[in-house]
């Protein structure tokens, strides 16, 4: 576990004080670790939902066409 001297400002401490009562974390560091937690979360790249991936890959195994122009592809627009 790594300790650090971490200086506040008043609002700042009166949140991890709200943080603390909200969620009933025993001291200010789990308050801290907590407000690290749930934003750290929305920081990192969050995982794909499965509903997603299976999207994605089934995009990926459709048929597609080449078009070697753009005139070709105008044609094929145009036709449907």
């Amino acid at each position: 576990m790594v300790q650090t001297i971490v200086t506040l400002g008043e609002y700042e401490n009166r949140l991890l004080t709200i943080v603390r009562g909200k969620f009933g974390l025993k001291n200010k560091s789990e308050a801290v670790n907590f407000v690290i937690d749930k934003y750290g979360e929305d920081l990192l790249e969050p995982e794909l939902r499965p509903e997603y991936k299976e999207e994605l890959l089934k995009t990926d195994k459709g048929k597609f066409k080449r078009f070697t122009s753009i005139d070709d592809l105008r044609k094929e627009i145009e036709n449907v």
